[in-house]
């Protein structure tokens, strides 16, 4: 994974703390570390009885800080992710 630069300082995307919006429930906003993406995203799809692959690579592209990737894919799965303030 590559450190990014986030807010002027350098910083491990694992370490960083990421907004995720879900588009599809009014209000849902979390901030959660890198390893809880999977399993937020994966129980808000599991609310409407889906299950996506798509979650995985999301997680993907975020740590490895492909931003244009990542937000396709989120777009897909019908949130927003971005890097917390």
């Amino acid at each position: 994974m590559r450190s990014l630069t986030c807010f002027g300082r350098r910083a491990h995307p694992a370490t960083m703390t990421y907004r995720l919006t879900d588009r599809l429930h009014a209000g849902r906003t979390v901030n959660v570390a890198a390893d809880d993406i999977n399993s937020t995203v994966s129980a808000w799809l599991a609310e409407l009885g889906v299950h996506s692959p798509l979650v995985e690579e999301l997680v993907r592209m975020v740590g490895d800080g492909e931003w244009a990737a990542a937000y396709a894919i989120a777009d897909r799965l019908s949130v927003d992710v971005t890097v917390a303030p």
